[in-house]
């Protein structure tokens, strides 16, 4: 993990915020798939998932604030009761957007559950930046989210019912809400001068998350019977390290300096990410709609990031 870059949002150029939230988009897409090879081979619920994701996530945060050389937390006049506040309210979030989405995926299948969910979230954040951070989209960011509303609108209308579940469908967009809030939040705290060292941000949000989730996970079975011990093994390690402990630190580190709307609309890679390997690894079969809606999703991205890359220039 670039832990040595991971720094107070002051010191990182939107250029690198960018390039972090590309990498960690497309990191997530993987998680879908991971969960959907974990449902298959053992009895694994979403929230036992999603704890064991936070929970291994959190060790190797951990593991690399420790290893962290040279670094000290930016100063930022916040005190301890709303540091606490923001970690609380940050990890709340982290646990509906991971939780909702592994239900959305053994729902609805892994295409569908990511397309729906990363295709809600900019159409939520936008109106929330525009109502709560005063950010005006422009011409361009317009376009890019209108192209992601459309994305949305031809797969869950066209997608037919024996493609795209209702249930799967509303926790889709529960998971989206709890993404929004939480984009808009890190946009927040790093505009206000509050964002202090991200590492150790995502580290107590994490923290926060996977304490909520014991319980949740514990009713369900912590414990997976399976048939395959060590795939399932292997790909909870690799759920915790990629697309979590990597990831996440790059997504806080990259939304602390970025437009949540650009946020928004660049983390629909995962989607992209997420249908190909549906398609390829996991046997999915996706309809003219749901290739139609990730493509206006993909237009989407550029479009955006181009326009973002062109008001910091």
């Amino acid at each position: 993990m670039p832990s040595s870059e991971i720094r107070s949002a002051r010191r990182l150029s939107v250029g690198r915020g960018l390039s972090y939230l590309v990498v960690a988009g497309v990191a997530w897409g993987t998680a879908g798939g991971a969960a959907s090879v974990v449902f298959r081979q053992s009895d694994l619920g979403p929230a036992a998932l999603s704890f064991w994701r936070c929970a291994g996530g959190l060790l190797l945060l951990v593991a690399a604030r420790v290893l962290r050389r040279g670094s000290t937390p930016a100063p930022t006049g916040e005190s301890l009761g709303r540091r606490l506040v923001r970690y609380v309210v940050l990890g709340l979030c982290l646990t509906v957007f991971q939780t909702a989405y592994f239900a959305a995926v053994g729902v609805a299948g892994l295409a569908v559950a990511t397309v729906v969910t990363l295709g809600a979230g900019p159409v939520l954040i936008a109106l929330g930046a525009r109502l709560t951070l005063g950010e005006r989209l422009g011409r361009g960011g317009m376009v890019a989210v209108a192209g992601a509303l459309g994305g949305l609108a031809v797969l869950v209308l066209a997608g037919g019912g024996a493609t795209v579940r209702p249930l799967g469908v509303l926790w889709a967009l529960a998971s989206a809400a709890g993404y929004a809030v939480m984009t808009l939040l890190t946009r927040w705290f790093g505009r206000s001068g509050r964002a202090g060292d991200q590492l150790g941000t995502t580290v107590a949000t994490f923290a926060v998350a996977s304490l909520a989730l014991l319980p949740l996970g514990a009713a369900e079975g912590l414990v997976p019977h399976t048939a395959r011990p060590l795939e399932v093994l292997a790909l909870l390690a690799y759920t915790a390290s990629v697309p979590t402990a990597l990831a996440y630190a790059l997504y806080f580190a990259g939304a602390a300096v970025v437009r949540s709307a650009t946020v928004s609309v660049i983390m629909l890679l995962e989607p992209v990410a997420a249908a190909l390997i549906a398609v390829t690894l996991l046997g999915e079969r996706l309809t003219a709609a749901t290739v139609a809606g990730t493509a206006l999703m993909l237009a989407a991205v550029v479009g955006l990031a181009m326009a973002e890359a062109r008001s910091t220039t």
